[in-house]
Formats: C-alpha cells, sequence, structure tokens
C-alpha cells in the first residue's frame, strides 16, 4: 500500500470492511492483515537500528526506500497516526501492531 494515494487506500479498506462483514461472517472475529512498515516519528537512527536489530537490516531499509521513490514516484512510508486515519476513514474501530523481524510489521485491522 505505500505506492497508494490514501484516497485509493480508503477505498480499498473499505471493500475489505464490506466483505469481512457482510452477512454470515460478522459472527466470527474477522480481520484484515496488512503486513508494511510502520514509520516511527521522532525516533534517532539508532533506535531503528535497534528495532531492526542491525545496521545491514537498517541499510537495506534505507536502499528499498531510494528504489521506491525512483521508480514509484508518490510511494511513501506511513506513521502510525497516518494508518490510524486511513483505518478510521474506512469505517474500521481498533488495529492491532506487531512487529516482525526485519523492517515490517504485522497490522490487524478489525471492523
Amino acid at each position: 500500500m505505500p505506492d497508494w494515494s490514501d484516497e485509493d487506500c480508503v477505498k480499498l479498506l473499505e471493500g475489505c470492511k464490506k466483505a469481512i462483514t457482510c452477512k454470515g461472517n460478522f459472527k466470527k472475529r474477522n480481520k484484515v492483515i496488512i503486513v508494511d512498515m510502520i514509520v516511527m516519528e521522532n525516533q534517532k537512527s539508532k533506535d531503528i537500528i535497534d528495532h531492526v536489530h542491525d545496521d545491514r537490516s537498517y541499510e537495506t531499509l534505507l536502499f528499498f526506500d531510494m528504489i521506491e521513490m525512483i521508480f514509484l514516484p508518490g510511494t511513501r512510508d506511513r506513521t502510525e497516526k497516518e494508518w490510524a486515519k486511513l483505518f478510521s476513514n474506512a469505517g474500521f474501530t481498533t488495529y492491532k501492531i506487531t512487529p516482525l523481524s526485519g523492517v515490517r510489521s504485522l497490522i490487524e485491522v478489525f471492523p
């Protein structure tokens, strides 16, 4: 979703919400699962390196960010606040973020 506009992300999430809350599905604890990067606000480089466990992972993160910016204009990573706004605008009520190994996080979004 990093190369999608906020408006397109909201449309996609609205469609996901509709699918997981349609008649017959709502009784289950359905969710949307996203694996993506969460930009930490007010974070120092050392804190980021500690989060991704080593210098090599941090360098890889920066490399892929540069590649995305060059080949996918408009690409950006979102902060937790920006993700939360997308989820809210799409009608979701809550979410849970779990850091994975490396620089990605598992984001679970609930209706």
